[in-house]
């Protein structure tokens, strides 16, 4: 039986969620972005504007299968615009080099202005980024965007760093050691076609559940050992904060807060 398509005032309702969720309980890259977004209603609002643009593709569709397309494609743009700020962070680019990055992408627009509004950004499209991953997981069941998309995410930060890095040379000896990487851009940009045709042709399947936490979820049969000795460890570490988001997550959950946007009935039309 085919499933009816998810309303628009859903779509929003749970983004809205994810946003707030992320910036509660979520690791810190999400409650960084999630952050900026809540900070203050003006930028709520705008991000809310703009991620009901993002959502309307989605929510106009008459099929479920559609949306699902639709919010693929719509993960795909995102992954493009938060790409430049991610390359300034990842190389950290400074001085001359970052005033010509700029100036690459926002032409003669001030440089001040053009920092703040490329951060502003950032923040806008990641939170949304967020969101439609969180959309397509537990709402639509679509594993595409799970391992598919976060291979292709890794393929275009390949390409727009050759893209920037190829930009960005001016001495000849610049221009020869990035030579090689730019003779790559045609086979890459190649190769990402063909991974958006794929994900988005890619049928409807939902992804195996790898919570940490329902893995480990204590039993009858389990016993508590005492522990004798135990030297710093950075994976227990990283492991134990896991765990604590994973249980910050269930209580967010369970208490949901109230919804900032109109009520709405939920159901899918």
């Amino acid at each position: 039986m085919l499933m009816q398509a998810y309303k628009h005032a859903r779509l929003m309702e749970e983004s809205e969620f994810r946003v707030e969720m992320a910036a509660r309980c979520g690791p810190p890259e999400e409650m960084l972005v999630a952050g900026r977004v809540l900070e203050h209603p003006s930028a709520f609002r705008r991000w809310e504007a703009e991620h009901d643009r993002l959502m309307r593709p989605v929510s106009g569709q008459a099929r479920l299968a559609r949306q699902v397309v639709a919010l693929r494609s719509t993960a795909f743009t995102l992954v493009h615009r938060k790409a430049m700020f991610e390359y300034l962070r990842d190389r950290r680019v400074t001085g001359a080099n970052r005033h010509k990055l700029f100036a690459l992408f926002y032409g003669a627009r001030d440089y001040a202005n053009s920092v703040v509004a490329e951060h502003g950004n950032y923040a806008r499209c990641g939170s949304s980024f967020l969101c439609t991953r969180y959309l397509a997981q537990q709402l639509m069941r679509d594993a595409a965007l799970a391992e598919p998309l976060q291979l292709y995410e890794q393929w275009y930060t390949e390409y727009f760093r050759i893209f920037c890095d190829v930009g960005l040379a001016e001495t000849d000896e610049e221009r020869q050691a990035v030579a090689p990487l730019e003779a790559l851009k045609p086979l890459l940009k190649h190769k990402l076609a063909e991974a958006r045709r794929t994900i988005l042709t890619m049928p409807q399947s939902q992804a195996t559940n790898w919570r940490e936490a329902e893995i480990r979820r204590a039993t009858g049969e389990t016993q508590k050992l005492r522990v004798l000795h135990m030297e710093p460890n950075p994976e227990a570490a990283a492991l134990t904060a896991a765990r604590q988001r994973t249980q910050d997550y269930q209580e967010f959950v369970a208490n949901r807060p109230p919804t900032r946007r109109p009520a709405s009935n939920g159901t899918r039309s």
